[in-house]
């Protein structure tokens, strides 16, 4: 039943940070076996059933992306993603666009650097060792700046009504 209602996402999820479609269908796989391996740890006050899976989902797919040697990866900006595999849901569908235009709008309104520094952890997969290297700024800046972005985006989006989760 869980997989049958958030399959398709985690699927687009990981097809997203992945970019290949058989790297992502393994990741799925993974991350569903360890969701029934550790449902006991799922805890309804750190956010919803479907943040805990697709966390899950978006740890391996890093995973599989750092384990990756001397591969490309994809430096995707939101506004280039690839469109999401339609969920089976229709309540589901448009709850996630709406999501998703209330996260790409509190993107919007980070500055450059912080916004920047979050599509390359969350949406190409790099760590914050490689963002110091491709932005040529120290790690701690990294640190900073990803901690003051999801401040500010848990701010914006609280604000806005929107449930929100970092795990």
């Amino acid at each position: 039943m869980l997989y049958d209602r958030y399959g398709r996402l985690a699927f687009t999820l990981a097809l997203r940070v992945l970019g290949d479609a058989g790297a992502a269908e393994d990741v799925v796989q993974e991350a569903f076996l360890a969701v029934w391996r550790r449902a006991a740890s799922y805890r309804p006050e750190r956010g919803s059933l479907r943040t805990w899976v697709c966390s899950i989902v978006h740890h391996r797919a890093i995973d599989r992306l750092r384990g990756r040697s001397g591969r490309a990866r994809l430096d995707l900006s939101l506004d280039k993603a690839p469109p999401e595999v339609a969920l089976s849901d229709t309540w589901e569908t448009v709850a996630a666009d709406l999501e998703r235009e209330h996260i790409r709008r509190a993107l919007a309104e980070l500055p450059d650097e912080q916004r920047r520094t979050i599509e390359l952890a969350y949406y190409a997969g790099y760590s914050q060792s490689e963002i110091s290297s491709l932005m040529k700024v120290p790690l701690g800046t990294v640190k900073g700046r990803t901690r003051m972005a999801l401040r500010r985006l848990r701010s914006t989006l609280e604000r806005q009504g929107v449930e929100w989760s970092v795990t």
